[in-house]
């Protein structure tokens, strides 16, 4: 399944010098506004130590990681939602996007240019989001104009529903709201809140990025936006991108690790960054592992077994029959799936049967 996940910002908040720690794609990154001008994709593998566990075990061919697409989205200025800048690219790439990855400049340096002339990643959060609330409220007010003589004067009952939706955001949009923070109760006010698309739906995780001394427990920036946010149900994450593009300079893996020991962390920012976008997307991996391969495959989290199925291929969700699971700390406490089995340790389940994390997966079908 093929997911995105946009990372957005003013210009200079260090986007693209994240994107590129990330991803083998170079984004240009430069000390002027609208450097990065055209959305540059990249693919992130998915840090799972269990692959590595398992594969010692297995002895594969090769490897497969979980992937994530990231999209490197140009930089946002004031009046955006109106067109102005490169505002009308930014939307279109955003809505594109599955998630949103939003950056905050979080550190003072005299050598980068701030686009408003200070730093204040709080002031910066606000800007963004009143240009993707006020185009959202563009989008629900246009679609009001559409459905409310349906729903008034026509009876129509999916009207109806759809205006009272329409009618809960607007209100949240009014008030400086994100639509993100509205809930319904109803499956079909869930449908129809889905079926609008708007840009401020799409779940957050906001990026501080900090000055190195600062990469570990942050400073007053991060601190202030910390609080900023803690009624919106988003996430909010501490890296220093020029620490991590330091780290990515690095050639062996004990480099990266005494580099890491040396500024007191335990995990680099970029692979804490990646699993939290994997989180963010509600995504969840099973893996199957064999002597040809040991892959992670990404699914939803809830999905039943023949929905992962047809994660590897179509064919396989149509002609599911059942599913031999393995939990990983079995397959590691026993050592291969020969002796899991023997120990009574495999599981066969049905089309009922919600895949967990870290199952280990053989699907049996017939089409």
């Amino acid at each position: 399944m093929s997911l995105k996940a946009g990372i957005v910002g003013l210009p200079n908040v260090g986007k693209s010098t994240l994107f590129n720690c990330l991803s083998s794609a170079k984004a240009q990154a430069a000390n002027f506004p609208f450097c990065t001008i055209d959305a540059q994709m990249g693919q992130v593998s998915v840090p799972d130590e269990r692959l590595a566990k398992l594969a010692e075990l297995v002895h594969p061919g090769r490897i497969v990681p979980a992937v994530c697409d990231i999209v490197d989205i140009a930089g946002l200025v004031k009046g955006a939602s109106k067109g102005e800048g490169l505002g009308n690219q930014f939307l279109a790439n955003i809505r594109e996007c599955d998630a949103i990855i939003h950056v905050l400049r979080c550190f003072d340096d005299t050598n980068i240019v701030h686009v408003d002339g200070s730093v204040d990643p709080v002031r910066d959060k606000e800007i963004i989001d009143m240009e993707l609330q006020l185009k959202d409220l563009e989008t629900i007010e246009s679609r009001m104009q559409k459905v409310e003589k349906q729903a008034r004067v026509g009876g129509d009952k999916q009207a109806k529903i759809e205006l009272s939706v329409l009618e809960a955001y607007k209100a949240a949009l009014l008030q400086g709201k994100s639509a993100r923070t509205v809930s319904f109760e109803t499956e079909d006010e869930v449908a129809a809140a889905k079926n609008l698309f708007l840009l401020t739906t799409k779940p957050v995780l906001y990026v501080c990025n900090v000055d190195d001394q600062s990469a570990k427990d942050g400073n007053e920036y991060t601190r202030r936006v910390a609080e900023a946010i803690k009624d919106e149900g988003a996430q909010m994450l501490i890296i220093s991108a020029q620490t991590e593009a330091d780290i990515a300079e690095l050639e062996t893996y004990e480099e990266k690790q005494m580099f890491l020991e040396d500024m007191g962390l335990t995990e680099s920012g970029c692979n804490r960054l990646i699993k939290a976008i994997y989180s963010l997307l509600n995504l969840q991996t099973f893996i199957t592992a064999g002597e040809m391969e040991v892959k992670a495959w990404t699914f939803r989290r809830g999905w039943k077994a023949p929905q992962c199925a047809g994660v590897i291929h179509t064919d396989f969700e149509k002609g599911f029959i059942r599913a031999e699971v393995i939990k990983y700390d079995d397959y590691i406490k026993y050592g291969s799936e020969a002796a899991v089995r023997d120990a009574g340790k495999m599981g066969v389940e049905g089309k009922d049967y919600e895949v967990q994390d870290g199952d280990i997966m053989h699907f049996r079908f017939n089409v």
